[in-house]
Order: structure tokens, then sequence, then C-alpha cells
């Protein structure tokens, strides 16, 4: 119960789709979503093979939770080797999707090899085939989805697809599912294209059953209420969405401006939260037009925001007219401060390009940042832009370089490629502000110190979602520390990688952990599923999780050297803000850190560790 005990294969260079049983076993030692289906890949996927390869897998797993009546249970991952990283990724998304595919009776979709031209997968319910994509091949993720529900003539249709970007290879191209929701990160996007698969459409009649009805429902319920009552998942998120944090982490001191060169940003006022609900000058109405729900969220914190007509990049292009997903902070983080843009419209803009063309935006605007960098150095010159003039501060550049990106055209090639490959190209690999490639998301880790070392250990690359220290060290969530400290950042880190993974698996959104607890959230799993699922529980899990994580980055040539950040993060102290004077002390941190987790001083497991965890 909560699983469905249900795969499906399959294999796109056969173009076959095999249903066979879900392991039970490993559900009960993984949980689902994003602890299984890594073991699912870890199992059949050498840890050596390039990411962009037809023997690398990509995964599309529901946690148990995922289309039940648990708050926020829509959610689902994409699990594969990262084509940006080389590393582990998983990258987890809402809306709408995952509860459909749920519902159509799979735990999750195991995609191999590669068709031999482009094909997208279509399900209903138990019948799943692979159908012709030459039509959809060159579409964006927009044009994708309207066609699909075109041609099977059926609007209740969930679809996950790739745009140009993930055809044409851009590094970090991601997984767009209802328009606007993304598992973003880390290039799983570029992986599904490099496969010829453009789309998953589903649609799911037969619903999801959990062991003990009327307990569960007892438990969620009861969670509900203290989601309610919260202020941040109450309150705060509702009306401000994740941009209620702009000005707080700007005030904070810990705002990465301009590639890192400032921890703060003058602009920041002009692209928050509350900028988004202000009425503009030119029609007297706000870019924000309301707040939206993924499935079964009683938070609803997603934006959906329209852009003012009479803005430049929109003008005589009633295309963009319509109202779609709005800026979340770190996107708004990244193509705004990370930029120097504070225009709010054209960050905007560039916002629907991300979406339209299937592109993470965090690594699109710091790696913008970091060639805008690269400019001002005259590294980059207009030779190399065709004339396009990169300089900090210019929304042109901005939204020129998303359009082009997108398409993977002209410069935006070069941009597609990310920060790490980028600065490496033109001399200059210090200023990546990146971890294992992957560019770091909104939180200087100078101004929280406990970011610094969530960031050089996450499994991922660069993450906030791995262990949002945020919560504690700022929000005061579960409990205050002091973000200028290093000391019992170690414990804090593992603790919130622990129980992250656990959530990650479950189905839920990590959203709720502001709120909730492990306590609030083990009632449910073990009202749903098969097995005792307690707290103590949860954290092993979690915990086995992050070792076998690890254990796949190990094996696929990660040590301890990538457990680091860049020279600017540990060299240059901030300049202004309750940060003035501090690098981050992560050289304090790790040792403790590699101990805690049971790892020798390399940061490889030790055999008692992994005994221990089963692994």
């Amino acid at each position: 119960m909560g699983w469905h005990n249900k795969v499906l294969r399959v294999n796109l260079t056969a173009g076959t789709c095999t249903p066979e049983p879900l392991n039970t076993e490993w559900a009960q030692q993984y949980l689902g979503q994003r602890g299984l289906a890594t073991k699912y890949l870890v199992e059949e996927v050498d840890p050596k093979v390039d990411p962009l390869a037809p023997e690398n897998k990509i995964i599309f797993a529901t946690g148990p939770l995922t289309g039940t009546a648990a708050s926020t249970g829509g959610r689902y991952s994409v699990i594969t080797k990262g084509a940006l990283t080389g590393a582990i990724a998983c990258s987890n998304s809402g809306g709408y999707f995952g509860a459909e595919l749920k519902m159509a009776g799979w735990d999750m979709i195991i995609c191999e090899g590669r068709a031999a031209s482009p094909v997208y997968l279509f399900i209903e319910d138990d019948r799943a085939e692979l159908l012709p994509a030459d039509g959809l091949w060159g579409k964006s993720v927009w044009e994708a989805d309207e066609i699909i529900h075109r041609t099977h003539q059926d609007p209740l249709i969930r679809i996950s697809a790739i745009g140009r970007a993930g055809e044409e290879g851009v590094m970090y191209a991601g997984v767009v599912n209802d328009l606007h929701r993304a598992a973003g990160r880390s290039g799983v996007g570029t992986v599904m294209g490099s496969k010829n698969l453009k789309a998953i459409a589903v649609r799911g009649t037969l619903g999801v059953t959990v062991k003990d009805p009327a307990r569960f429902m007892q438990a969620a319920t009861a969670a509900k209420q203290v989601l309610a009552g919260n202020a941040v998942t109450g309150q705060g998120l509702p009306k401000y969405g994740t941009q209620v944090l702009m000005n707080v982490i700007n005030e904070v001191g810990a705002l990465p401006t301009r590639n890192h060169r400032d921890v703060q940003f003058e602009g920041a006022g002009h692209i928050s939260g509350e900028a988004m609900h202000e009425p503009r000058p030119s029609d007297g109405k706000p870019n924000l037009v309301t707040n939206q729900a993924c499935f079964g969220c009683t938070i609803a914190c997603g934006r959906i925001s329209r852009i003012d007509q009479k803005h430049y990049t929109v003008v005589n292009r009633p295309e963009y007219w319509s109202a779609s997903g709005g800026l979340e902070y770190e996107a708004a983080w990244a193509l705004g401060a990370a930029t120097g843009v504070d225009d709010l419209e054209a960050l905007t803009y560039a916002n629907f390009l991300c979406n339209e063309q299937g592109f993470d935006p965090i690594s699109f605007g710091a790696t913008v940042g970091a060639a805008m960098e690269l400019y001002d150095m005259g590294v980059i010159t207009d030779a190399e832009t065709g004339g396009l003039k990169l300089t900090f501060g210019s929304a042109e550049a901005l939204t020129t370089l998303a359009e082009l990106t997108g398409r993977a055209e002209g410069f935006g090639r070069e941009i597609g490629l990310g920060s790490k490959r980028l600065c490496e190209k033109y001399g200059h690999p210090d200023l990546s502000m990146s971890v294992k490639g992957q560019e770091f998301p909104a939180y200087d880790s100078r101004g929280i110190q406990g970011m610094g070392l969530t960031y050089a250990t996450s499994n991922r690359g660069a993450c906030h979602l791995r262990s949002y220290t945020v919560s504690s060290e700022i929000l005061g969530i579960p409990e205050k520390t002091d973000p200028l400290a290093s000391e019992g950042k170690a414990g804090l880190v593992k603790a919130f990688q622990d129980a992250t993974a656990a959530v990650d698996s479950s189905g839920l959104c990590l959203f709720t952990t502001f709120a909730w607890t492990l306590g609030d959230i083990a009632p449910q799993l073990d009202a749903a599923c098969a097995g005792e699922w307690s707290i103590e529980r949860l954290l092993e899990t979690g915990e086995r999780i992050w070792n076998m994580e690890r254990q796949f980055n190990l094996a696929a040539g990660f040590t301890a050297k990538d457990d680091t950040l860049p020279k600017r993060l540990l060299t240059e102290p901030a300049k202004t803000g309750p940060a003035k004077g501090k690098v981050n002390e992560l050289p304090k941190m790790l040792p403790e850190y590699y101990q805690l987790r049971g790892w020798d001083t390399e940061g490889v497991p030790t055999g008692e560790t992994l005994s221990r965890l089963g692994l």
C-alpha cells in the first residue's frame, strides 16, 4: 500500500514498454522517489558512464504519498547521472504530473537506451506506448504540450517535456511539466534529450490506495492544520511565495550579487516578492496575478505572473501576454542580483523563456553573471558576443542571452555550457561559483556559514535543497542558530541532509518542513505504507540514501577534493552587511562533518558505517 508495486521499463533502443514488479525489499529500505529510484540507478548504471551515452538511464519516480490526500502529495523526481555535473542527479518537481503518473498505476518509469528517432511516451493507466515525436522535435515545451493535448483530445493529460535546450545539449536543461513546474537542476533534461525522448504524457484514473485509510486521513488532516497555523506555510508562502526571502536575505548580507563580488544588492527591493504585488506605473496592474498550488497542496506558494505589454521584451509579441509561471526566489536572484539586473519585467520574461525552452534559471543566471565578470575584465569581448555588451545590470544582455541560450544559438551556446566549462574555456576557472560543476543558489555562504558546508558536501553539486540550513540560521526553524558561526554547523548540516533525503523520498514537498517535523510525516507514512515507519526509521533511511549517493559519486571519480568552495568564498571577505570581513570557514567544519558521517579523513564511508546502514 502507498506503492502500486509496479515499474514501467521503457527500452528506447528496442521501442518496448514492459511492466515489472517493484522491488519491495528495496522500497522498505529506501522508501520511494529519490531514495528508491537512486537505488535502481546505482544497481543498473556504471558510475563512470558518460551521462549522455545510451548506457545512462533516466528514471521518473513517485513517492508512496504521491497522489494521496497528504498535503503537497504531488511530487515526483527525475533521477540520472547528471549532464552538468557527472554526479548523481535527482531533480524534484511539483505540479500535477507526478500524481497523474501514480494514479495511472505506476511507481516509476525507467528509461534506458536511445531511440533511433524522436519519440514520446504515452501512458493511459495500464497501457503504455512509444509514439513518433518527429513533429514535436524542435518545438518548445509549450508548443509540444499543446500538440500532444490536441493529438489525444484529452485536456486532463499531464505532460512532462523538454524544450529546445534539452534537444540542443544545453548542459543544464530541465524537464518541465504542467508548463511551468520543473525538475530543473543538474542537466536531467539534457540526458532526456540525448535519448531522443521528447515527452511523457500520462492519463491516470486508477487512484491510489493506502494501508489504513481512516488512520491516514486522521494523520493527514492533523498535519494540514499544522501547515495552516504556521506563519511561513500559512501566511508568508501563500502571499509572497519563496520571494518572501529576497529582502530578508539581502538585509542579512547573504544575497550573492554580481557573481558573488558583493553580498548585498541595491536593487533587491525592485525584484522582491513585495515588488511583485505593487501596481505598475504603466498599466496600474501588478506583476503578480495570483498564487497557485500544486496537486494536493494547501500552501500554494506558486506564482502566476503577467508581463507588462508595453515592456520592450513583449511589445507586439502577444504570445507572451498570457499569465504563466512567475518568479520564485532562486530564479529572481539568479536572473537579477547575480547579474545586477533589477528590471522585474525583464526577469519575468527571462523566467518565461526558461520554462518555455526548458532550462534551469539558477545555472543560467549564475553563468550569465560569470560571463559578465569575464566581460568586465576584458576576457570576453564584443567579438565573442556578436556585439552584445555583457555589462552587469544590462537587462537587454540578460533577455537576449535567455533567447539565445534557449535555442542554443550564438553566444547562447557558450552560456549553455554552464559556468564551470565557460570559465575554464576562458582561462579563469575560479570565477565559476559552483561545486562539482553545479552553480550556487541564492545564499552567500560568507553570511550563512552552514550553507557553505551544505554546498561543498551536496551529492548533486551546489544545492540549497539538500540541507536548507537557512531555515535554522535565518528563520529560526526548528531552532535559531547564529548564521555567522561555524561551530555546530557540521551536526546541523548532517541532520538536515538525512531528514531531507527522507522527505524527498516520500512524495511530499520539502516546504512542509517549515512547519512539520518528521513527527508529522511519520504517522502519514505509517498509515499509508506497509511496514512500520517511525521518526528513527526515516532518519536512518535518509542517512542510508545519503551514503548510497556518496558511494556512487566516489565510484564516478569524485574525491574529498571536490568537497570545496570557490576561492572567492574562502579568501575574499564580504564587503558589507552583518558578514562584513567574513569568509566561509569550511576548513573548520568539514573534518567534523566527515567524522559525524562515519567517513574517513578522505571522505570515504567506513566499513562500519556501510555495515550499519546495510550498504
